[in-house]
């Protein structure tokens, strides 16, 4: 875990949090600077009676949990993404100038049309830069478990902790805490530590 300048892709807000919570907060933990951009506030899938941007305000407030201080939140419109597709590219370029030496991205097999449209653009920008692809369960028809990341307790209580921001979705199952604990647990087993996060290989730059 030796890298410096990490960058969280998040089609929504918090896709990041759900797939990766764990692993930014042993990123933080070892002294990487992570920054985090995030597509869509989904307004259109906000609960009625809440605020339209209520999803803005609290990937601020679960990004802060983590530690993260360098937060971008876009505009783009839920399950549209890719018709954004030349935007979102050169906007993921202007980023490539912070020289970024791992980006995590949904996985390649992740079927929803905005989450496919941010990996395979970020593919495109980020060449030469090392790419894992995160586990979205709910997602994945299937899942190319090449990464596996050990968690202390901690992590997945800090993971745990930001996902509580989001109150607007705490009516979907997979953000539960049993859930997230026992997918932890689940991908810890595999690979004989008590916590782990699982992610794909996309590019590997040695």
């Amino acid at each position: 875990m030796d890298f410096k300048n990490v960058l969280v892709l998040a089609p929504h807000t918090d896709d990041g949090e759900l797939g990766a919570g764990g692993t930014i907060s042993r990123l933080l933990r070892s002294g990487a600077k992570v920054s985090y951009a995030a597509f869509s506030t989904a307004e259109e899938s906000v609960p009625e009676g809440l605020p339209k941007d209520i999803l803005k305000t609290e990937v601020k407030n679960a990004t802060q949990r983590l530690g993260i201080d360098d937060l971008i939140v876009f505009s783009y419109p839920v399950r549209k993404l890719n018709f954004y597709r030349q935007e979102i590219l050169e906007s993921l370029i202007d980023l490539r100038k912070n020289n970024y030496d791992l980006i995590l991205v949904p996985s390649t097999t992740d079927v929803h049309q905005d989450h496919a449209t941010i990996t395979t653009e970020a593919i495109r920008a980020f060449k030469t830069t090392s790419i894992l692809g995160y586990e979205l369960i709910w997602n994945n028809l299937s899942f190319n478990t090449t990464c596996f990341i050990h968690l202390e307790k901690g992590d997945l209580e800090n993971k745990i902790q930001a996902l509580s921001e989001y109150k607007s979705q705490n009516h979907r199952v997979y953000m539960s805490n049993d859930f997230i604990y026992s997918l932890a647990k689940v991908r810890g087993v595999q690979v004989g530590k008590e916590f782990a996060e699982v992610f794909e290989v996309i590019r590997w730059m040695l």
